[in-house]
């Protein structure tokens, strides 16, 4: 009779990658899907196609860090000072992701307040900006208003709750140092790719917009200076982020050198 233990305790070890791999796979055939489907609004499919890719990696990176086996043997409990999450998460890049999830979520609510209706189109609240152009005035699109932010505001309140528990699972759960801080790094980056896709497809939304013709003035030059440099960043992180979940692997830093990770 075959044995088939040994199969399964392969599979169940590589279950995790097969996850990610996954929802990386399931994310892209999603956001192709959508942003091809036909729509009179051009950059409303780009953002559920872009919402849709982000959402379907972090459901891969949690499903597999919810197969990831863990050890048998019986865990040492702790005596002294807990684990943190910020003790498991990337120490360089995970403040360059929350800076970019601050800076997305100005810009979301920047682009709500100043959002209006366009006067050539119904139905077209919170789509483009109006600005003053020779006297007359003139509007600007596409505009990150509330009718384009509506499902990236939605996707950010689903998966950054959702990281955040799996993160706090992996910190007080059972695991030696690398195991934590790899899962730790996949989730990091599964959240990563769901943020700096958004950040950049709202600052090509301001670029175009702003760049459609000469009436954005001095402010909106201003405001292309600095999104730009934003835009910028997003690029590496998503980079970054994309190989993190492909294939995870925590490197030694200066907290593991003086013993923060050591086990409990």
């Amino acid at each position: 009779m075959l044995d088939t233990v040994p199969l399964q305790s392969r599979f169940l070890e590589h279950a995790d990658h097969y996850a990610r791999w996954s929802g990386l796979a399931i994310g892209i055939v999603a956001a192709q899907q959508t942003a091809t489907m036909d729509s009179g609004d051009i950059p409303m499919p780009l953002v559920f196609a872009i919402t849709a890719f982000g959402l379907c990696a972090v459901g891969g990176v949690l499903l597999g860090d919810a197969l990831t086996l863990r050890p048998q043997e019986a865990v040492r409990t702790a005596s002294l000072a807990p684990r943190l999450i910020r003790d498991q998460v990337p120490p360089h890049m995970a403040p360059l992701l929350l800076l970019q999830a601050a800076s997305l979520a100005t810009l979301l609510a920047i682009g709500a307040v100043t959002a209006s209706s366009d006067p050539a189109r119904i139905g077209s609240a919170g789509r483009v900006i109006t600005v003053t152009c020779e006297g007359m005035p003139a509007s600007l699109g596409p505009w990150p208003g509330l009718y384009y932010s509506g499902p990236m505001f939605a996707a950010l309140a689903v998966g950054t709750p959702a990281c955040v528990w799996a993160l706090r699972l992996i910190a007080h759960g059972p695991g030696d140092d690398q195991q934590r801080r790899n899962r730790a790094w996949a989730i990091t980056g599964a959240w990563g790719l769901l943020v700096s896709s958004q950040v950049l497809l709202v600052v090509l939304m301001i670029f175009v917009a702003l760049t459609e013709n000469a009436c954005a003035g001095p402010l909106g030059a201003v405001t292309i200076v600095v999104i730009c440099p934003l835009g910028l960043l997003s690029l590496f992180t998503f980079g970054w982020s994309l190989i993190t979940v492909v294939a995870p692997r925590a490197v030694d830093d200066e907290a593991a050198d003086d013993g923060t990770f050591e086990d409990e």
